[in-house]
C-alpha cells in the first residue's frame, strides 16, 4: 500500500455503509458551486485572469472538458493543477493502480480488483487526497499509445501470463488520471493518430484497448493546453475531438499582477515549496446541491438555438459548428448564471455561453484572422458571436409577429426612460417597477404568454416551470430583466430606441471586417 495516499483524518470518520460514489464532474461542480454561494473566490491559487477562470469554471460547471490555449509562460500548468484543489479525498481499493472505488460494481473494477469475491476484505481500503488525483501527459513527437494508454508487463510475461491477458496490461497516464484529472500538456505535439485515442475516452467515457479486447470505464476530467493556431503547432487537432473540448485563451496577466505574482514567487529561505492545500475530510455535496436551478427563458433559448445554426451559414466562418455546440452553449448559458449565484439568463448570459461554446468549433475564414496575434484572432471569434445574435435579433423583430400589438415608439420611450430611472441597474425587475411602464409591462407580459407556443412543457426543467407558474419572486424579477433586455434589443433594430441610452444592457453588436 503507498503510504503516501495516508489520509488519517478522512479514514477515522470514514462510514463505508453511508458511503456513495460519486463522479468527478458532481464533485467539482459541487465544489465550485458551494464556494460561489459561501462568496469564496474559486480559484484562488491564480491572480488576475478573471475572464479565463470564469470561462474555466463555466466549463466544469458544464461537465465539460476545457482547452487551455496561449503562449509559453501565461500559468496554463498551474491553473490545470489548481484544479485538484477543489476535489476532496477519495476512498480507493487499497493498493489499486486505477482507483477503484470500494462500493464499484465489479463490471468498473480493473482486473486485479474483479478477480477478488471481496476486493474491500482482501485489500483494504486507503484514501486519495485531490492533489494526488492528477496525471499529466507531456504532448510531443515522442508521446505515444504506451504513454497515454499504458504497455505490457514484460516480468508478467516471463513468469506465463498471456500477452493478451489484461492483468499483463499497466496503465500510464490516462488510467492513473482515472477518478481525477487528465492534465495533457501541449495537445497539439501529440501526433494526430495518437490524439484520436482521447475521443472514446471524452465521448464513451472509456478506454478502449482492441489488443486485450478489453473496455475500461473511466471517471475523469480532461484538461489540456495549446498554443493558438499558427504558433508551434506540430500537428491539427481532429475536429471530432476538438467538438469536444472548450477552448479558453490564456492571457499573460496585467503587469501589477504579474509583479505580485513574482514577488509571491521569489525564493526565500524558510518559504514553503508551493503545493496546493489538500482537502482532507471526504466530503462530497448532496444531489440537491449540485442540482441545477438556473432558468433560461424561452427567448433565451430560442437565441441561443438560433445564434448557433447562423454561425453555420455566416460568410465570416468556414468549418461550422456541430450540434453538440448548441447544447454545450445552452449548458454554458446556465452556467454563466450559476457563476453570478443568479437564477434566470439573460442576454448578456447567453453570450458568454455561446462565446465559450463556439470558440474551438468554429474557423472563421482566414483573411479576418490575425494569427500574429492570438488574443486579437480570439476576439475576433468574439466579435463574430455577437454577430450571430445581432443577426438573429434582427430575424426576431419580424419573426415574433405576436409582438405586433405592441407600439414600439411608446416602448422605445419608456425602456428610455427606465433605464435612465435606474431600476434596472441590477439584472432584477420587480413586477411593481412596471407599473408606471404600461408599454413595457404588456410587451413583458406578452412574452410570458407566448412561452406555451413556443417551448415544449414537457423537457423544461422544474425552475423553468416554476418560472412560468410565477412561483418564486427573485426568479421572475431576473426573468424580467432578461426580457427587458430582450425587447430592448429589438426595439434598436425597430430604430425605436437608441443603443447609446442602454447603459449597462447588454447590445448586440454587427461585426465590421
Amino acid at each position: 500500500m503507498d503510504q503516501s495516499y495516508r489520509n488519517m483524518k478522512a479514514h477515522a470518520s470514514f462510514d463505508l455503509d453511508k458511503y456513495e460514489p460519486m463522479s468527478v464532474v458532481y464533485q467539482l461542480r459541487g465544489s465550485i458551486l458551494r464556494r460561489l454561494r459561501e462568496g469564496r473566490e474559486v480559484l484562488p491559487e491564480i491572480d488576475g485572469r478573471a475572464e479565463t477562470k470564469a470561462d474555466v469554471i463555466r466549463a466544469l460547471l458544464s461537465g465539460a472538458h476545457p482547452y487551455l490555449v496561449s503562449e509559453e509562460g501565461t500559468g496554463k500548468t498551474r491553473l490545470a493543477r489548481s484544479l485538484t484543489g477543489l476535489l476532496p479525498a477519495i476512498p480507493v481499493i487499497a493498493g489499486c493502480p486505477y482507483h477503484d472505488d470500494p462500493k464499484w460494481p465489479r463490471d468498473l473494477l480493473c482486473p486485479r480488483c474483479a478477480a477478488s469475491s471481496d476486493p474491500v476484505k482482501d485489500f483494504g481500503i486507503d484514501f486519495v487526497p485531490g492533489s494526488k488525483r492528477f496525471s499529466r501527459i507531456q504532448g510531443n513527437e515522442y508521446t505515444n499509445e504506451a504513454k497515454l494508454l499504458g504497455l505490457k508487463d514484460i516480468q508478467a510475461i516471463a513468469h506465463g501470463k498471456s500477452p493478451q491477458d489484461p492483468e499483463v496490461f499497466t496503465g500510464t497516464g490516462v488510467f492513473k488520471a482515472n477518478r481525477g484529472i487528465l492534465f495533457v500538456d501541449e495537445m497539439p505535439a501529440i501526433r494526430t493518430k495518437v490524439q484520436v485515442l482521447f475521443h472514446p475516452i471524452l465521448e464513451e467515457k472509456k478506454a478502449i484497448l482492441e489488443e486485450y479486447n478489453w473496455e475500461h470505464p473511466l471517471d475523469l476530467i480532461l484538461v489540456a493546453t495549446g498554443n493558438p493556431k499558427g504558433f508551434s503547432h506540430v500537428n491539427e487537432i481532429p475536429r471530432p475531438l476538438l467538438d469536444r473540448l472548450e477552448m479558453i485563451y490564456m492571457e499573460l496577466p496585467e503587469e501589477v499582477v504579474e509583479q505580485e505574482i513574482v514577488l509571491k514567487e521569489t525564493f526565500r529561505v524558510g518559504r514553503k515549496s508551493g503545493d496546493f492545500s489538500e482537502i482532507e475530510d471526504v466530503v462530497y455535496p448532496s444531489m440537491e446541491e449540485i442540482e441545477r436551478t438556473a432558468a433560461a427563458p424561452w427567448w433565451i433559448m430560442e437565441i441561443v438555438t438560433r445564434s448557433v445554426r447562423y454561425s453555420r451559414t455566416c460568410p465570416y466562418v468556414e468549418n461550422k459548428a456541430s450540434i453538440r455546440a448548441t447544447n454545450r452553449s445552452l449548458e454554458h448559458t446556465y452556467a454563466s448564471v450559476e457563476l453570478e449565484n443568479g437564477k434566470a439568463a439573460n442576454l448578456r448570459h447567453a453570450y458568454y455561453g455561446l462565446r465559450l461554446a463556439l470558440r474551438g468549433r468554429l474557423e472563421p475564414r482566414a483573411d479576418i484572422v490575425d494569427f500574429d496575434d492570438p488574443q486579437k484572432a480570439v476576439r475576433t471569434t468574439d466579435s463574430l458571436v455577437a454577430d450571430f445574435m445581432w443577426n438573429v435579433i434582427e430575424d426576431i423583430k419580424n419573426d415574433w409577429t405576436f409582438l405586433n400589438g405592441i407600439d414600439w415608439q411608446k416602448l422605445g420611450q419608456e425602456l428610455a426612460s427606465a433605464v435612465a430611472s435606474g431600476i434596472v441597474a441590477k439584472p432584477r425587475l420587480p413586477d411593481g417597477a412596471l407599473f408606471n411602464y404600461p408599454a413595457l409591462g404588456k410587451a413583458i407580459d406578452t412574452l410570458y404568454k407566448a412561452a406555451p407556443d413556443r417551448i415544449n412543457a414537457e423537457l423544461i426543467s422544474d425552475s423553468e416551470r416554476r418560472l412560468y407558474r410565477g412561483e418564486d419572486g427573485l426568479l421572475r424579477e431576473e426573468s424580467n430583466y432578461s426580457a427587458f433586455e430582450t425587447l430592448a434589443n429589438v426595439a434598436i433594430h425597430k430604430s425605436a430606441f437608441d443603443a447609446a441610452k442602454a447603459g449597462n444592457l447588454f447590445v448586440a453588436q454587427k461585426y465590421k471586417n
